[in-house]
């Protein structure tokens, strides 16, 4: 591959026998001469590392945000959605494998710069960019650079995400970022090694860091597998770490599973699994916690958490009515957490 037309990657460094050492995720992949690492899209070549993802999306979509899904960051509004070849887990469950297991050489990538990127933003006049099907972690470069721009343009931008990501490369690819969603797969280190090639830890620790370390707003979303997460053990158990660790306040999503990739055995997630989960939830503490993939009116509705007003009423990703005023309740005042407003 010639690299005249490759951005060099950051986060790396010189490794024993001709290799790299790739530090942008927990991975630490040794890449040898020509080959690239586990998500496809960081390649050594001639002893440098190369983001052969950067400027190379593989389709865009305008989604409603609650698709993303974030239920307290401009609901309502349409969002420019896209993602690149390769992922950095391993997910046999993967919902959108068809992108993120594809090689740059099997699929038909566009070439867009990052401004193209913000200009496409502002010709559908949508507020914010989504860095998503994939995760955006890998293409972080890119990440970087189009999140820079959107942000001298007033268009916001959100992280579709695992999580899974070296401390030090955080700091600069979330630097611009107003809004995440990040997948936190299950609750057990058996679950992540398992069926994700990943470690739980990783993730917590980046979940903490969004809390405690930047402004970025965040929600949380937990894809329900049959018997493999969805004992009400392992959701109270999450529930108890997120009320200890993140707060009261952090919206959650618990989201059906439909058989896809390598995990065709299983059936789809019933309904009730996803009820029940979410009665666990409010009976631990958490305020706001929604149901997804399935049509639930009331696990997809936002109740004021002082007076139980409801507020914004949805009908799958589509918002048929907001009574939220300034960020507040209509009803009783209480200021709820989250960005309601472009501005």
């Amino acid at each position: 591959m010639k690299t005249d037309d490759l951005k060099i990657a950051k986060w790396w460094e010189p490794a024993e026998n001709g290799r790299i050492l790739c530090t942008l995720c927990p991975r630490y992949c040794r890449i040898g001469e020509g080959q690239p690492g586990f998500c496809y899209i960081r390649q050594n070549l001639c002893g440098k590392l190369y983001t052969t993802g950067y400027g190379k999306p593989t389709g865009y979509a305008i989604d409603p945000i609650e698709k993303k899904p974030l239920n307290h960051f401009l609901p309502g509004t349409s969002i420019l959605s896209f993602g690149t070849a390769g992922c950095n887990l391993g997910c046999k469950f993967c919902q959108n494998w068809s992108i993120s297991k594809a090689k740059l050489d099997e699929i038909n990538s566009l070439i867009a710069s990052p401004k193209s990127v913000v200009d496409l933003a502002k010709k559908y006049n949508v507020p914010s960019i989504a860095f998503t099907y994939n995760d955006p972690t890998i293409f972080g470069e890119y990440v970087i650079d189009i999140a820079d721009i959107a942000r001298t343009e007033g268009i916001k931008t959100v992280m579709v995400t695992a999580g899974y990501i070296d401390k030090e490369a955080r700091k600069e690819i979330y630097k611009n970022i107003d809004a995440a969603n990040v997948d936190l797969k299950g609750f057990t280190e058996r679950f992540y090694h398992k069926q994700t090639f990943s470690h739980l830890n990783d993730v917590l620790d980046t979940l903490v860091w969004l809390k405690n370390e930047t402004e970025v707003w965040f929600e949380i979303t937990t894809l329900l597998i049959p018997d493999e997460n969805d004992s009400s053990e392992e959701i109270k158990n999450e529930c108890e770490w997120i009320l200890k660790n993140l707060g009261d306040s952090v919206p959650l999503h618990f989201t059906a599973f439909h058989p896809d990739f390598r995990m065709t055995d299983k059936e789809p997630t019933p309904e009730k699994t996803l009820i029940n989960a979410r009665q666990i939830a409010l009976k631990e503490g958490i305020k706001y916690c929604y149901v997804g993939n399935i049509h639930n009116a009331e696990g997809q509705t936002t109740f004021c958490d002082k007076c139980k007003t409801p507020l914004i009423k949805r009908d799958w990703h589509s918002v048929i009515s907001d009574k939220i005023i300034d960020g507040r309740c209509f009803n009783c005042g209480n200021k709820l957490p989250g960005i309601f407003s472009v501005n």
